[in-house]
């Protein structure tokens, strides 16, 4: 397979650039008279491999590939073999005198099934998926780069074992395991990114992260509180963004890519650039990525009732109703999003390692789609509903220490600062107040995280959190016809504070090569404090301090049954202790409702067993599945209230029955997930995930409903396809219906959101898509993605979504690595 440098000398025949061959060469000679590089690739594509490992045997020498799949090997040249590793593919022992013959370009073929993969998620370190009692998936970079994701959001749902709710085309909430919002956990680089304002209802903030710059995503499954503490009770997502290098010797490493992508569906069009600058010392990683949608076009087959046959346009200064004149386009769901990300490593010479992050994300305004759909009689209830840009920054500092002492092997010390700011402006229809509700958090964090071998097989990892949330919320209400600003109510309490500190300790036994277990413990402390502005409203109470402790604890073990079969089994306990969206929040959850604060607010506490296998047989087919059983006791759930004895007051002048977020409930939810890999001859894979559960929540008056959160059975499978430098994945997604009797009481008052069966009564559809995505890499440096999702127009909205999902979507994408 020629060389990418090959490849690009081909392209010319002139003198000028024989010139510049020849003198390339002598400087090439010139380096290698001092140092012997060794070129790893796909065996498939002839992709240059990073980070593949070397190890010696006959000495004591190692080295890894750069990014250009590059490694010096001069110390190794006395060595009796040289070995060559790299998770995903198979291992190669080969001596000196075979690379010598090879011309020092080695190719490396894919592994069949993935068998040897790591996560950092479950224990803040690395660790072998075989090894961990908890399930987890993991979506590596090649899958991004053949996918090409519009969002962070999406990027979760292609991986077939998370479900993600829209409200909006900015928009995506993942569901893990019947929980979702603030049940389940985001990290980036290991940082926590839910905050005290995370409520209950959908959050978008997981499309604050760019899937261009993420070089690795995790999901761990079940409750992993025990080492990310208050909300970790569905799971956790962690998101690794692109990786800092350093040069392996004195020449700088310099990498990176540019990717332009479109699609039709929403008239995307998206530019990235990434760049790679690695030094021996110093290393820098830069990211910009700017994407721009149109109103999103839903598919031809489907519901009626999804249809959007008429919006609100304001005429010579008066609200008119108009009839859509194309009822399958979603008007105003459109927006735009910039994504910049520096990052900058620094290594001593002694054992220091140092690294800064600063990432930004800011959208413009975008509609609250779902909202703008409510009828109100034969009207619309609202005129205007938009979110103002949602802007998150994260700057993060670490340091990590690999010598050795009494205390630790190693250790990190991560330490950042987070700034959110989001808003929400809405309008009735032919009214002319136009509230204006914007709330801002400032979130410090600082995690030390140690981890100590006590011996060959045992070792303990540990470490504490500290957390400080801050939160500013503001309120306006705007005349729109005569330009009038006044104050209004804030949707939580100014200046509030929400604060945790803990401390955790992790131990593992690698009792045998057969049985490995493992055991944490968790102690957490949080408060919560805020002042109430008795202005607007005259609460009965005019401060709220919450002091919350809590005990988590997991005990797992994975037991191999010869080489061919896994079983793993934990037990776990998880926390979510109440926030300032719980214990605050002052705002409408439906026409004529109102929700008002609640001090007396106290943690929901989930058990959960879960207990799985995993088969492989030849390498070639590998079976995993899962059960898991949770139960959430003291949940926090919406019920009726009073406010100074009344049951009902006065909300921006409608009569609107008083809530309260109260530990009134208890829910249970109960599943299965399953997955399948198949590798046969030629190329060709198969690839299937599957979810099914049921969730029940107990109501106001005792008895049970569907839990809001648990969706019915969904899943994907995939056809793929590799043969040198071309790929191809054909692939479902599919998802079954809830009837109208089994709808969630969540739903209740949104059944504008669910098509109607023959009876008149909501329910939610099945549904599917045939999906194709094809990758051609026409030379080392030069790629070209395109697709068609949905390819049967299928018109369709994904699980409790208030905006019908893409019709038939053209897709096509350039990546230029250099």
């Amino acid at each position: 397979m020629p060389s990418c440098l090959a490849e690009f000398l081909s392209l010319s025949r002139t003198g000028l650039m024989k010139t510049a061959y020849w003198a390339f060469t002598l400087l090439l000679l010139s380096l290698t008279a001092r140092a012997q590089l060794l070129t790893v690739r796909d065996d498939a594509s002839g992709y240059p491999l990073e980070r593949a490992l070397l190890t010696a045997t006959g000495c004591h020498f190692s080295a890894m590939t750069d990014v250009g799949g590059r490694a010096d090997i001069s110390v190794f040249k006395d060595c009796d073999s040289i070995q060559v590793d790299l998770i995903g593919y198979l291992s190669r022992r080969l001596t000196y005198a075979q690379l010598v013959k090879s011309h020092f370009v080695l190719y490396l073929e894919r592994s069949p099934l993935h068998l040897d993969d790591v996560v950092i998620s479950a224990t803040r370190w690395l660790q072998p998926v075989r090894d961990m009692p908890q399930r987890s998936v993991q979506i590596r970079t090649d899958r991004i780069q053949l996918w090409i994701p519009q969002t962070a959001a999406d990027l979760l749902a292609l991986s077939g074992e998370v479900t993600v709710q829209k409200s909006q085309l900015a928009g995506g909430s993942p569901m893990i395991r019947g929980f979702a919002t603030n049940r389940v956990l985001i990290t980036v680089d290991g940082v926590r990114m839910n905050t005290a304002i995370f409520r209950t209802g959908n959050v978008q903030n997981v499309i604050s992260l760019d899937p261009l710059a993420t070089e690795r995503t995790e999901a761990l499954f079940g409750p992993g509180s025990v080492m990310y503490g208050s909300d970790a009770i569905g799971g956790v997502m962690n998101f690794q963004t692109l990786a800092l290098r350093l040069s392996q010797d004195n020449r700088p490493l310099f990498a990176g890519n540019a990717v332009l992508r479109g699609s039709s569906a929403a008239g995307e069009k998206t530019g990235h650039i990434d760049l790679l600058l690695g030094l021996k010392k110093w290393g820098f990683v830069t990211s910009a990525t700017w994407t721009d949608y149109d109103d999103l076009i839903m598919g031809s087959h489907g519901p009626e009732a999804f249809l959007r046959t008429r919006y609100v346009q304001r005429i010579s200064g008066i609200d008119s109703i108009v009839a859509n004149p194309n009822p399958k386009k979603q008007t105003p769901s459109g927006y735009s999003q910039l994504n910049l990300m520096q990052k900058i490593r620094f290594r001593s010479g002694g054992p220091w390692d140092f690294t800064y992050g600063l990432h930004y994300s800011a959208t413009s305004d975008y509609a609250r789609y779902d909202r703008l759909l409510r009828p109100r009689d034969s009207l619309l209830y609202s005129a205007q509903w938009y979110y103002g840009p949602q802007i998150w920054m994260q700057q993060v500092f670490t340091a990590a220490n690999k010598e050795r002492n009494l205390l630790w092997n190693e250790m990190k010390l991560t330490a950042a600062y987070q700034y959110f700011k989001e808003s929400r402006h809405d309008r009735d229809y032919r009214k002319t107040a136009l509230r204006h509700r914007t709330e801002r958090v400032d979130a410090v964090s600082a995690n030390f995280d140690f981890i100590k071998a006590l011996a060959p097989a045992h070792n303990i990892s540990y470490g504490a959190e500290l957390l400080l949330n801050r939160i500013g919320s503001f309120g306006e209400n705007e005349d729109i016809s005569s330009g009038s600003i006044v104050p209004g109510p804030s949707r939580y309490p100014d200046g509030a504070t929400w604060n945790s500190l803990a401390a955790y300790a992790n131990y593992r036994w690698v009792a045998s090569s057969a049985l490995a277990c493992q055991a944490g413990l968790r102690y957490s402390r949080v408060t919560l404090n805020a002042e109430f502005d008795s202005t607007f409203y005259h609460f009965p109470f005019l401060s709220a301090g919450m002091r919350n402790a809590a005990v988590n604890g997991r005990l797992g073990a994975v037991y191999a049954l010869l080489s061919a079969l896994r079983f793993n089994a934990v037990l776990s306990t998880g926390f979510r202790a109440p926030n300032v969206d719980d214990a605050g929040k002052v705002f409408d959850s439906s026409p004529g409702y109102i929700v008002v604060p609640n001090p007396g607010l106290k943690p929901e506490y989930a058990y959960n067993a879960e207990l799985g296998a995993t088969f492989v047989l030849e390498k070639a087919l590998k079976l995993d599945v899962t059960g898991f059983y949770t139960v959430l006791r003291n949940v926090m759930v919406r019920r009726n209230f009073t406010l100074n004895g009344s049951d009902s007051v006065m909300y921006d002048g409608a009569m609107s029955r008083v809530q309260a977020i109260q530990n009134a409930a208890e829910a249970d939810v109960r599943g299965v997930q399953v997955s399948m890999e198949l590798r046969l001859p030629a190329g060709v894979g198969i690839t299937a995930h599957g979810t099914a559960m049921h969730g029940t929540e107990e109501m106001d008056d005792g008895s049970t409903g569907a839990l809001r959160h648990a969706p019915p059975l969904f899943g994907a499978i995939h056809l793929n396809w590799m043969r040198y430098r071309f790929e191809i994945d054909c692939y479902v997604d599919y998802s079954d219906g809830v009837s109208a009797e089994n709808l969630a009481p969540g739903l209740e008052g949104k059944e504008y959101l669910c098509a109607l069966n023959k009876e008149g009564l909501p329910y939610v559809p099945s549904w599917y898509t045939l999906n194709f995505k094809a990758r051609f890499m026409i030379s080392c440096s030069l790629q070209v993605t395109a697709g068609v999702e949905n390819v049967t127009d299928q018109r369709y909205r994904t699980y409790a979504s208030g905006i019908t999902a893409a019709g038939r979507n053209l897709t096509a994408a350039l990546r230029v690595t250099f």
